[in-house]
């Protein structure tokens, strides 16, 4: 999902950056009184993330910490990998967006998972430091079929290179499409697929997340969000303005305004980070988002498929607004697998994964993570 407070933050970025350079080329002192904060700013930061460096540090001698590129598709792409036991499960965090990467501001959420998985992230193609690697030449490039191929065949390097012959793989929101359709494709290559976030039917997500919004503002008696609702309609839109009220809302109701400014603190503060990493993120969702929309915008639940050859497991927010649990759950309703569950998360919405990431992680522990032991 693209998060437009990242947008307000890359003006002031540039406006920060804009006034350091220009206090280097003239010896204007208000030009020099902005640079000095904003050096500053980056000098704590950076002591945050030596700090921070230290906190998370893998001291394990079964532990593995891995940040790389590794070359997927005829282009590198950044990957990092990071677990206490190099025994544990592996498992595939496959990130929304399109190309709103986790791997910059993750690492705090994602350290309990780190005790019983190993942890790999991997910026997809047009996002993150992926992108910076290759820059917008790689723009043609970049469809929903390439990533989803991208994801095969890392996970063949992880097959290899971690030597465990299957692995997890969890999807969030965009990431959800690309994780269905890989585990469809190559079954043989998974222990399972969580979902989460899940796309059902982007053909009618819009209209069931606005109608489910219209519900809550007047179960809460909430009159502005109400008249906005109202005004702006149901779907399908002329212009980006019901979207954005649509989204408004699904943020207000689900409590992930607070985290979603966490994100940009956490990013600046994450081990090896840099005010670059909120710059790539930005720039990789504003060109993913321009590839990839259109083409996800049709998808319904056929084209997601309907049978599958591995379990298959959903753990959805109990109220997200955004990827709506009742679509979610008509479409596990609808599918056939080995072994399938569909969890909701109480109180939790669209970003649940990353909010309530304890109540997630235990039911990886309890449904999933027993279905990687061999039964020899």
């Amino acid at each position: 999902m693209k998060r437009t407070i990242l947008l307000c933050l890359l003006l002031f970025l540039n406006l920060g950056i804009g006034f350091r350079s220009q206090a280097l080329a003239d010896d204007d002192p208000k030009s020099d009184a902005t640079a000095s904060q904003y050096d500053k700013l980056e000098t704590f930061f950076s002591s945050i993330r030596d700090r921070n460096q230290g906190a998370y540090a893998m001291r394990s001698v079964r532990s593995v910490d891995e940040a790389s590129y590794v070359s997927l598709g005829g282009i590198e792409q950044w990957v990092t990998i990071r677990g206490q036991d190099r025994d544990n499960p592996v498992l595939l965090f496959v990130h929304g967006g399109p190309g709103d990467v986790t791997n910059p501001w993750s690492f705090a959420l994602f350290a309990t998972w780190q005790e019983k998985f190993t942890v790999v992230q991997w910026d997809q193609r047009g996002a993150g430091r992926t992108l910076r690697k290759t820059g917008p030449s790689v723009a043609s490039s970049i469809s929903l079929q390439r990533i989803v191929d991208d994801g095969i065949e890392l996970t063949e390097y992880l097959r290899g290179h971690l030597k465990h012959k299957k692995i997890i793989l969890v999807g969030h929101s965009f990431g959800s499409i690309v994780g269905v359709l890989m585990v469809r494709a190559r079954p043989e290559l998974f222990h399972a697929y969580v979902g989460t976030g899940q796309v059902a039917d982007n053909q009618k997500n819009y209209s069931v997340a606005y109608h489910a919004l219209l519900d809550k503002a007047r179960t809460l008696r909430n009159r502005r969000a109400i008249e906005e609702l109202t005004s702006a309609g149901p779907p399908p839109y002329e212009s980006g303005h019901g979207f954005g009220v649509q989204r408004k809302w699904a943020n207000a109701f689900e409590g992930a305004d607070q985290f979603l400014y966490g994100t940009i603190g956490l990013t600046l503060a994450g081990p090896g980070n840099s005010v670059r990493d909120l710059l790539d993120s930005i720039e990789g969702q504003q060109l993913s988002a321009e590839r990839l929309v259109a083409q996800t915008a049709a998808l319904g639940p056929k084209d997601l498929g309907l049978e599958f050859k591995l379990p298959m497991f959903v753990f959805h927010g109990a109220e997200d607004f955004t990827t709506p649990t009742a679509l979610a759950l008509r479409y596990w309703d609808s599918i056939k697998a080995p072994r399938k569950s569909f969890v909701p998360i109480e109180g939790g919405g669209h970003f649940a994964v990353f909010m309530k990431s304890e109540i997630f992680l235990e039911q990886l522990i309890e449904r999933v993570r027993p279905l990687t032991v061999s039964p020899e």
